[in-house]
Order: C-alpha cells, then structure tokens, then sequence
C-alpha cells in the first residue's frame, strides 16, 4: 500500500515541478499564484493562515496542530515539531530532482545564514534518501536540519500538494503557506517580515 501511495505521490509531484502553483485561500478556492519574480508584497495569491486548534505549549507559547509531529531527519535523528513552538520558523517543501527546487536552494540557504533567528527545517519528498543527502550536499543546504517525508504525510499535513512550498510560521503560532518558486528576493522579503528585520 505504501509502495502505491509513494507511486501516486511521486506522480503528482513530476507532474506539479515547475508548473504554475495553486494556492488555497481561507475559502479554500484554488487561484493560480503570479509569477516568481514578483515580490510577495505584490502577489494577490498565495498564502492562507492555517493555525487551527492551537495549544499552549510550556511557557505560553501557541502549539499549532500542523507542528504536533514527530519525524525522521534524513540523516535519522528524531526531529519533534513541537520544537518550533514560540519560534519563527521556515519550513521548506522540496524534492531532490525538482529544478524550481535546485534553483531556490542557494536563496533558502542564504537567508538562513542571514537570519540565524529564524529556525529553517527543510521537507525533503518524492525521493530516495539517497538522493536528498546528495541534494543537501550539493546545494549547500546543510546549515539546517531536513526532514525525510517519504511517504508525504507532513507535506499534508501543511496542504502542500507541489514543490517547492513554504510554511512561514511566526512566534505566536500563525502558519502562512506558499505554493510555489518565491526566487531570491520573495524568500528574503517574507523571512525578514516574519523575524520583525
């Protein structure tokens, strides 16, 4: 079942790299997002709030739903979502063979190190283990941890149906989703905006 599961994630996964990114809206309508080299301050797409059902967590920070999992790092370390709790994070959706995702790598891994306030988990999908390692390896992405999504149960998780995603969440729990390529000026204006820089 897994095996089929993987094949029809992997088939839609093919099929969505490099092709225009839908997006939910808080109604839930799909609106194709702009263009990557618009700035994200002129995008009329791309984004919902997804905190649903938030907890506290110790010390009275907001424990969203989506954060409440457990998962393997590629390299096999256990990673707690829950960890991001009271934190501005970036998690960033990606596959190793994915061309949109290979050329938003070095942006991703730049704000990073431009933002060491900011905790980065990379999603890795729709591969083998093998081939995310190498992925990490040779786009320099090694600064942050990466999660190994095999069988995309965090990518639903996060209603992410298509590389690259991100989910923007900010220190009080609020989730902001982006289906799509943000280039390298979307990815440091959206990081800068969630850190308050």
């Amino acid at each position: 079942m897994r095996s089929i599961v993987l094949s029809i994630v992997m088939i839609l996964g093919l099929a969505a790299c490099g092709s225009v990114a839908t997006v939910s809206g808080a109604d839930d309508e799909g609106v194709a997002a702009e263009s990557p080299s618009e700035s994200p301050s002129e995008s009329s797409n791309q984004t919902r709030n997804q905190t649903r059902n938030p907890s506290a967590k110790p010390g009275g920070a907001a424990l969203p739903e989506e954060l409440t999992f457990t998962a393997e790092t590629i390299e096999g370390a256990s990673f707690d979502g829950s960890s991001l709790a009271g934190k501005d994070a970036v998690l960033w959706f990606w596959a190793p063979w994915c061309t949109e995702c290979r050329r938003e790598a070095p942006f991703v891994a730049t704000s990073q190190s431009d933002n060491p306030d900011v905790a980065f988990v990379g999603v890795a999908g729709l591969g083998e283990n093998s081939d995310m390692r190498d992925f990490v390896e040779d786009y320099g992405v090694s600064g942050f941890e990466h999660l190994e999504d095999v069988d995309g149960s965090l990518w639903g998780r996060f209603g992410v149906v298509q590389q690259p995603a991100y989910a923007f969440v900010d220190d009080s729990g609020e989730i902001e989703v982006y289906r799509g390529a943000l280039g390298e000026d979307g990815i440091a204006e959206r990081v800068a905006a969630l850190s308050g820089n």
